[in-house]
Order: structure tokens, then C-alpha cells, then sequence
């Protein structure tokens, strides 16, 4: 399942590609559906910084099907990131709290110069559910893999989409 978001920023590429870099831990008050944000390692590489943020996600509702596998403390990920300070973009891995051995979620977050001080930022990932590892008996994997998708998406799209009006906020705020 594709996780694609397309937006703009109404500051600098430089502004947003280095707050989305380095200030993820303090923008978590801005986002509405994160309790925290936890930078966990991180590592200055020649060109770039590598990252390890936890996200820990508000209290949101369990599909039924899932109730019996999904525990409070499983809303959460790890984001495994790579940031490269030369193309202003990160590869990045993120490691979910549920059915962390079935699910592989990466992509890539790119940021254009959009003009006008503005800032475009690229979205581009992949969701992928290993059905015959799922924990579950063979006659309910193939629905519950889609349950699986749409709760991990539903955990984190607007985490993807309000990113980006969190950091205007934050911004703004810092002047």
C-alpha cells in the first residue's frame, strides 16, 4: 500500500529540510494525534545526520478484529532516518509497534525549493504486510492483512499530513 503526500510549507526549503531534521523532539507539541517524540540515537555523518526517532501516537480506537493483538503500548514507531543534507531529502524506515516482524514501511521525504520562500515537501513510501507471518490462523489472514493496513495507515497519515502545519506553527513560533 502507498503512503504518498504532496504539500507545501510556507517557509525556505532550508528551514523546513533542517527543523524536520533536527527539532522533530519540539515539534511534537504541535501535532495533534503524537504524545512524543523521542530522539533515541543520533549520528553526524559527513553530508547528512542519521536519526532514530520514537513516535509515540495519542490514544486512538483498535479495529475489533485487532483488539486482541494491539496493546496501548504497541501505538507507537520507530523512524529509522537517514538525511542527506546535499539532495535535501531522508531515507527513512519506520519500525511499528504492532506486528513488527510482518510490517515494512520506508520511503523517501524530499524538499524543493517551491519559489516565493515556500517549500515542497515529498512524501513517497510503501506499506507492506507479510501475510504468511501474520499471527493469526490462514483462514483470517487475508482479511485481517487488510485491517492491519488501513489501522497502521489510519495510525499514521495524519501524522504525515499535520507534520507539515506543525513544523508552520512551530516556526512561526521560534520567529
Amino acid at each position: 500500500m502507498r503512503l504518498f503526500v504532496e504539500d507545501k510549507v510556507a517557509f525556505p526549503r532550508e528551514r523546513v529540510y533542517q527543523a524536520q531534521r533536527d527539532d522533530m523532539a519540539q515539534l511534537a507539541s504541535y501535532l495533534p494525534n503524537i504524545e512524543r517524540i523521542e530522539v533515541l540515537e543520533r549520528e553526524e555523518r559527513e553530508g547528512g545526520v542519521r536519526i532514530l526517532n520514537l513516535w509515540k501516537a495519542a490514544a486512538s480506537e483498535v479495529p475489533t478484529v485487532l483488539r486482541a493483538f494491539v496493546k496501548p503500548e504497541m501505538m507507537q514507531w520507530k523512524d529509522h532516518a537517514t538525511w542527506d543534507d546535499a539532495t535535501f531529502s531522508c531515507a527513512w524506515r519506520l519500525e511499528v509497534g504492532i506486528f513488527t516482524e510482518q510490517v515494512d514501511i520506508q520511503g523517501t521525504t524530499r524538499f524543493e525549493d517551491a519559489g516565493n520562500g515556500t517549500c515542497k515537501v515529498i512524501l513517497d513510501g510503501e506499506l507492506k504486510v507479510d501475510e504468511k507471518r501474520l499471527p493469526v490462523p490462514r483462514l483470517i489472514a487475508g482479511k485481517v492483512v487488510g485491517e492491519v493496513e488501513r489501522f497502521i495507515v489510519k495510525m499514521l497519515t495524519p501524522n504525515l499530513t499535520s507534520v507539515n502545519r506543525g513544523l508552520e506553527s512551530y516556526l512561526r513560533a521560534k520567529g
